[in-house]
């Protein structure tokens, strides 16, 4: 790393977010057989097969067909599951259907339905319930999130109950990447008007039990879940911990069993100790800032380029993420489809400086930037709001939590849209180029339609986000999606700053539990040794 003229401010920036993270890292204490520094001296066994998981923020919904957030998703997939899955590679896999055959002009998808399957209501899962479905997500009464995925759908057919074909009016190269993301509520459940965003009813591993906003969800064993052999175990509690301290002592005392995310910070404190497995896989998580371009002065691109120059993206890893990370090098992380090498943005403030004045800002300007309450989103905004000070933008920063802060994006129009600048990450849940790049950038999915809350709009990229959906021919769908990043980089409706590693801590009784490359924690396999 080059430090030249900027040694001393790194260094100041260490120390003082040394001192936050020793501030919050809590009374950890020991749990059984833990030794007097912390570290633990035998193993540690579990007595009964609940399984607790810790995780930074709320759920915001569990009506799959609604879910935006990547922790929302992952409970809505103990419940619930689509005609396809994914793998921890994001690969995908058969689940509710058995297997499918696609037409040579990519228009036809014929799904054959696994057979003896059952929601938890009893009802059957066959054919009509995959309509029924679909119909709920394209209705456009619902106004559901996951309606514009399947805008391409022409025809749903059921020419029995156990086979499903789907037209497109268009070919769309992302379709069954969408159909994973597409879990299938009970019909029954649908038609009694039961509301299942706060009572699910699917065909998962899991029934749902409760929900306690801000506290809890638990789920137990389906005792006539149809893979033979699973659950493996009796339930499974999420609870929310927004506190960095808070998660890492829960599951140093056995309290939780799993944390996600584990605290960067935290890592080489546990790594010796024999009760605490902490797993690290490279993942398609980006971390960036929108920057409103519908609002002065961030609708100027010198000012977005200016706030790209001006923070120190290197430091941000070391300092924010505790090296546990990489630079962000295109809109996209290198381990999502299509992924293209940008260049760029690097550590400049003096270009930065020269660059809001040309503006007409050489003093810089004041503005807030928003994001959740948890201990590592404060950490990264209070980063930038310092990286930012340097350059004369003064930065107010505005923490809220989860649902809270979702409401606040998706309740105004994009005119009276009062973001500024929101601190965020995103991570494509279904494992494609489209979904790192239609919901976020496409003029189409401005809030509540979806997540380009930049409100960026630029008619060359939406075209050719027509387009590279439309190629049925990966080599021609890759030159397209290399010309989008290409031009959202010189754009600059984010401030690109990293790419995160998964990090997640486990008690060492406890096996598959899983955080895929999305973030998304799979309890699929779970099992206590």
């Amino acid at each position: 790393m080059r430090f030249k003229g900027r040694t001393w401010s790194l260094l100041m920036l260490l120390l003082a977010f040394t001192i936050v993270a020793a501030g919050c890292g809590g009374n950890s204490g020991g749990g059984e057989g833990a030794s007097e520094g912390g570290g633990e001296t035998k193993p540690v066994t579990k007595d009964n097969k609940d399984v607790v998981i810790a995780i930074n923020a709320n759920f915001i919904t569990l009506d799959p067909h609604n879910a935006g957030d990547t922790h929302s998703i992952s409970g809505a997939r103990t419940m619930y599951e689509g005609l396809m899955g994914f793998n921890e590679k994001m690969e995908l896999v058969p689940m509710l259907a058995e297997d499918h055959t696609v037409s040579e002009d990519g228009l036809t998808y014929t799904f054959n339905l696994r057979k003896n399957v059952k929601f938890h209501d009893g009802t059957d899962f066959n054919a009509e319930a995959v309509k029924v479905n679909l119909e709920r997500i394209m209705n456009e009464e619902n106004n559901l999130r996951m309606r514009k995925s399947f805008s391409k759908v022409a025809d749903v057919q059921t020419p029995d109950e156990h086979t499903v074909v789907i037209t497109l009016s268009e070919p769309y190269n992302a379709f069954l990447n969408k159909t994973a993301m597409a879990l299938i509520i009970s019909p029954k459940a649908l038609e009694d008007g039961i509301d299942i965003t706060k009572n699910p009813v699917g065909t998962g591993a899991y029934k749902f039990k409760e929900w306690v906003q801000g506290d809890r969800l638990v789920v137990l064993k389906n005792e006539d879940y149809w893979q033979e052999g699973l659950p493996k175990v009796d339930s499974i509690t999420f609870k929310p911990v927004p506190e960095n301290g808070s998660r890492i002592a829960m599951l140093k005392t056995g309290e939780a069993d799993f944390i996600y995310p584990m605290p960067t910070e935290q890592v080489s404190e546990v790594e010796g100790d024999q009760n605490i497995v902490v797993d690290k896989i490279d993942s398609t998580i980006v971390r960036y800032i929108t920057l409103n371009t519908m609002k002065k002065p961030y609708d100027d691109l010198k000012v977005r380029q200016a706030i790209n120059y001006a923070i120190d993206k290197e430091a941000y890893i070391k300092v924010v993420k505790s090296g546990l990370g990489s630079k962000l090098t295109s809109s996209m992380s290198s381990m999502t489809q299509y992924y293209s090498e940008q260049s760029g943005y690097d550590y400049d403030p003096e270009k930065a400086k020269a660059l809001l004045a040309e503006a007409g800002y050489p003093e810089g300007f004041e503005a807030e930037i928003w994001g959740e309450n948890d201990s590592e989103t404060m950490k990264g905004m209070q980063f930038i709001q310092q990286q930012l000070a340097l350059v004369g933008i003064k930065v107010e920063v505005k923490s809220m939590e989860g649902a809270t802060l979702s409401d606040q994006i998706n309740s105004a129009t994009p005119e009276d849209a009062k973001i500024q600048m929101w601190y965020v990450s995103w991570s494509p849940s279904s494992g494609d180029a489209d979904g790192a790049t239609k919901g976020l950038f496409s003029s189409e999915f401005f809030p509540p339609a979806g997540s380009n809350t930049a409100y960026y709009k630029n008619d060359n990229v939406d075209k050719w986000i027509m387009d590279a959906n439309k190629s049925v021919d990966p080599e021609a769908a890759k030159s397209i999606y290399a010309d989008i990043q290409k031009q959202i980089w010189e754009d600059a409706p984010w401030a690109f700053l990293g790419v995160d590693q998964v990090i997640t801590g486990k008690r060492a009784y406890l096996e598959g539990v899983k955080a895929f490359p999305d973030g998304s924690i799979n309890v699929l396999n779970a099992e206590i040794k």
